[in-house]
């Protein structure tokens, strides 16, 4: 397993190849659930600049739409890659057709209710309302779940034929073979009509959890915000590079070496 190196050893000749920024949002871009000014005037840089800008998260759909809105960014792609937000929010794209959302919605509401009925302390998360195709337990939101409920939640989320994945507040759960990765090369493909594989090497991804290891793993640039330190000895795959700050001022420490090195 590769050593997490300190964001200042990526090489400048590798970050200026950089022409897009994938990125979670809780505690990558957020600090304390809302963005803090130097993340924002990050992003409001990249895209300055001229580089994609793409935030990639387990939060529902319904959740992303304000900051699809209201931030400098190209998409947003929601619920793990099922749903994602373009122009400025006022256009979703869907990776499943109507029928097979409405199938899978009833589904995952059963497994919910079966969740809260065995898991001691399981609960929904707040923003449950605005899911529309998966479904999440908070562990560390509003509600603190230990480790051992928390692999509860997900055995027996798989156990009823769902994905489950564990961000850094809530345990998510879907029908589909959407995932983060999935959803970023959708996303590139529907959204600028270009291949993500095959020009991997031209992106960065910044993440901060475990379900953010699909991501660390496929792209030979990726970064973990310092709070990442928290999951790693979950990890069994981690990023390349480890920022020095925490959240929205890690990122903005990714984003300043990516513009950076195109500056030089």
């Amino acid at each position: 397993m590769r050593t997490l190196q300190p964001l200042v050893l990526w090489p400048a000749a590798e970050r200026r190849r950089v022409t897009g920024v994938l990125t979670d949002i809780d505690d990558t871009l957020t600090t304390a659930g809302a963005i803090t000014p130097d993340a924002l005037q990050a992003l409001e840089a990249l895209r300055a600049a001229g580089l994609q800008v793409i935030p990639i998260t387990g939060r529902p759909v319904g959740w992303s739409a304000p900051l699809a809105q209201s931030w400098p960014v190209d998409a947003i792609v929601a619920e793990n890659g099922a749903v994602a937000l373009v122009d400025a929010g006022r256009r979703k794209l869907y990776q499943q057709d109507a029928a097979t959302r409405a199938a899978h919605y009833a589904r995952l509401q059963e497994v919910a209710q079966l969740l809260l009925r065995a898991v001691p302390g399981a609960t929904l998360a707040q923003d449950s309302p605005g899911r529309e195709t998966d479904i999440a337990i908070d562990h560390s939101e509003f509600s603190h779940l230990t480790p051992e409920r928390i692999e509860q939640v997900v055995a027996l989320m798989r156990r009823e034929g769902l994905h489950a994945t564990v961000s850094s507040i809530h345990i998510n759960g879907w029908l589909g073979a959407h995932d983060k990765l999935v959803g970023a090369r959708w996303i590139v493909r529907e959204l600028l009509g270009r291949d993500l594989d095959a020009e991997r090497d031209h992106w960065v991804y910044v993440g901060d959890s475990t379900n953010d290891q699909l991501m660390f793993e496929h792209f030979p640039h990726s970064v973990g915000v310092a709070n990442i330190r928290r999951f790693e000895a979950e990890l069994t795959h981690r990023p390349r590079y480890i920022t020095q700050g925490e959240r929205g001022a890690g990122f903005a420490e990714v984003a300043q070496a990516v513009l950076a090195a195109s500056a030089g």
